[in-house]
């Protein structure tokens, strides 16, 4: 499934649009995520640095630059690159987070674990969607809404339930940072698996990848 800004230029078109309207590259990835991946995305706050104050200036801040803004709307999917230019303009340098558990769900183990669970998953030919890695040694699968919700019962149907995993499913009312925002003061965030028009509005059961996950992480963990 795929998308397209305005629901009528390729990708090709967009990307050549965004160089002559001159945006920034921040607007720039924030109308890819809407536009072509389908995708919401909300401004979310900066960390100079961990441990640092947040830019979203509560000096008892709890997750400083990763979380949103405060009274910040939501650019909804579909969004194009000039209603983007737009309501972005009101919060210059802001990260890019996008919300959990609208078009996607998240399985979130260790970045190791991650990219060796990648590895074999590719080589069993399983559908995947995509993969972040980000600067505090987190690999994120996005797959379909309402994983976080039934993962308790997958784990108990698989016999993993027990066991000691390095393992937890981010549902809905979570953000994600999205690459190449910052998180945290930390660094960026990076893709381990970019997202594609055949996998981003699509992305896979998590019941198809559970499975080499926790084993992987039950693995590392011995």
């Amino acid at each position: 499934m795929g998308f397209t800004i305005g629901g009528s230029r390729s990708t090709r078109e967009f990307r050549s649009g965004a160089r002559r309207r001159g945006r920034t590259a921040e607007c720039t990835a924030v109308a890819e995520y809407t536009g072509l991946w389908g995708w919401d995305a909300v401004p979310g706050a900066r960390a100079a640095a961990p441990g640092r104050d947040c830019s979203c200036g509560d000096a008892r801040c709890t997750a400083p630059g990763a979380h949103p803004l405060a009274l910040a709307p939501a650019v909804p999917a579909g969004a194009t690159l000039d209603e983007v230019s737009e309501a972005w303009g009101d919060y210059p340098g802001a990260a890019v987070l996008l919300p959990v558990g609208r078009c996607f769900d998240v399985i979130e183990v260790a970045e190791e674990a991650g990219r060796h669970a990648l590895v074999r998953l590719e080589r069993m030919g399983l559908p995947l969607g995509p993969v972040t890695a980000t600067p505090d040694g987190r690999a994120q699968f996005f797959v379909a809404p309402g994983a976080a919700a039934g993962l308790p019962q997958l784990l108990y149907r698989m016999g993993w339930d027990d066991a000691d995993l390095d393992l937890r499913a981010l549902g809905q009312g979570a953000f994600v940072t999205a690459p190449p925002s910052d998180r945290g003061g930390l660094g960026p965030v990076g893709w381990l698996r970019p997202p594609s028009l055949d996998s981003a509005g699509d992305p896979p059961q998590a019941r198809l990848l559970l499975g080499t996950l926790a084993y992987i992480c039950h693995r590392l963990r011995d």
